[in-house]
């Protein structure tokens, strides 16, 4: 029998690339040959990003499909790229497939591809492959694609363009958390025509490509979400996917890390640093850079600040004044962190995040409590999750102008940093482990079950 030949395709966004990467790790561990697809403009930032990581080996290839938009486009107009990807690639798509099986040895014999790129279901289909579908946020969202018909029929959202109906939140089953309609990732991308985009290609898609796929696999863990796995057993659980040691990097970064934070950090007493970062995509205006700069001066503690370069309008920020001579030694300001490295390291005492899902469960598989600050699509899940289910975690509150005031920041830190929540997060790290791919138990376990069906070819 020859040999399973696996294409994967992530959504073009870093917090989508690193945990398929680290799940592609997986597969071509056990033997698989993957074909790794990117867009034309994420190839080119990942392959510069990741040219002193080792992580492809013999088994893995890195390709790239172009995604429709002009090389001057703005990829930060999500409605944009999310219609021109539909329209555009799957066509390509297709001829990198048909390219590809030209070497009867080399056929692809599954498609594994982001949930949130639903339209790859019209390509597996007319290519006759097998398609699995991989979830990179917390499933709660994808449990809210699956249950589309529920809040149409339940007049939650309007059945052609998702517009929200009802200003009341949402249980999709006693064990899972209460979702404010208004936070769901096709409503709040910022304006009506980006919402309907997203809601047509990304959800209402999705859902159909999750209903007909064979698998979908999910980087998550029982004890994580425990309630969406009993809802949707069809959805299996094969996370944390996290680089498990030093030797084995994280991959999937699309900025250079800096690795000096970490030899600062060696210098730093125990749990004395408030690590401070935003993902991929946040932006503040130049007036919250600033609330934000003088409220971490006003905690008196030292702090490691992740400040990428170039995101407000193709400008860098600009701190206050004086303010790099004032804080000195006390803190450190990178472009880019080795995040597991800088969350693994004993003088973190909390994370001031945006509550990404990667940010989320690197976090929570450290044993660090959060400092929430959602902006956007499911980060606003997450942020539910950490305050109120895990409890390992507080909300940073915007004022009556939109601000998180400093004050509210220097309250926030000594509010996380004088209660339970630090046991809580070491406890919730405990149950996580026990979980997790490396582990050999109830994650790896589902890894394993994919992989041998990966095989099956």
């Amino acid at each position: 029998m020859k040999n399973a030949h696996i294409l994967v395709i992530p959504y073009p966004a870093q917090g989508h690339v690193m945990p398929l990467m680290e799940a592609t790790r997986c597969f071509t561990s056990n033997g698989l040959k993957v074909t790794f697809v990117n867009t034309e403009f994420i190839h080119k930032r990942l392959t510069h990003a990741c040219l002193d990581i080792d992580c492809l080996g013999d088994l893995m290839q890195m390709v790239s499909v172009p995604d429709g938009m002009e090389p001057c486009d703005d990829r930060n107009e999500h409605g944009k790229l999310a219609e021109t990807m539909f329209q555009f690639m799957p066509t390509k798509l297709e001829e990198l497939i048909i390219d590809i099986n030209k070497n009867d040895d080399e056929k692809i014999t599954c498609i594994a591809a982001d949930c949130y790129m639903g339209w790859v279901l019209r390509v597996a289909q007319k290519m006759d492959v097998r398609l699995a579908l991989f979830c990179p946020s917390s499933t709660a969202v994808l449990a809210v694609t699956m249950s589309l018909k529920k809040l149409m029929d339940d007049e939650i959202i309007n059945k052609k363009s998702g517009v929200i109906l009802k200003d009341q939140k949402v249980q999709l089953s006693t064990s899972m958390p209460l979702m404010d309609p208004a936070n769901f990732v096709w409503a709040c991308m910022g304006d009506p025509i980006t919402n309907q985009i997203f809601f047509d290609y990304l959800f209402l898609e999705g859902k159909e490509a999750a209903e007909a796929a064979d698998h979908i696999i999910c980087n998550s863990s029982m004890e994580l979400e425990p309630g969406v796995f009993t809802l949707f057993p069809k959805m299996l659980p094969i996370g944390p996917l996290l680089a498990t040691n030093k030797s084995a990097r994280q991959i999937g970064h699309l900025w250079n890390e800096d690795s000096t934070c970490l030899t600062w950090l060696d210098q730093q007493p125990a749990c004395s640093v408030i690590y401070v970062a935003f993902g991929s995509i946040t932006i503040f205006d130049q007036l919250q850079f600033e609330e934000l700069a003088l409220g971490l001066e006003d905690t008196k503690m030292s702090f490691l600040w992740v400040v990428r370069p170039g995101t407000s309008d193709n400008l860098d920020y600009v701190f206050p004044p004086d303010y790099i001579d004032r804080i000195g030694s006390h803190a450190k300001i990178v472009s880019w962190a080795p995040q597991q490295e800088v969350l693994n390291h004993p003088s973190v005492a909390c994370f001031m995040s945006h509550c990404g899902w990667n940010s989320t469960i690197e976090g929570v598989s450290n044993g660090v409590p959060f400092l929430c600050w959602p902006y956007f699509a499911d980060q606003f899940v997450n942020k539910t999750y950490i305050c109120d289910i895990w409890k390992t975690g507080v909300g940073l509150n915007k004022d009556e102008t939109g601000i998180v005031t400093r004050g509210e920041i220097k309250s926030k830190v000594e509010q996380l940093l004088n209660n339970t929540l630090k046991e809580n997060a070491l406890n919730l790290k405990e149950k996580v482990a026990d979980s997790c791919v490396r582990g050999g138990n109830s994650s790896n376990k589902n890894l394993n079950t994919f992989i041998e069906w990966l095989k099956e070819g």
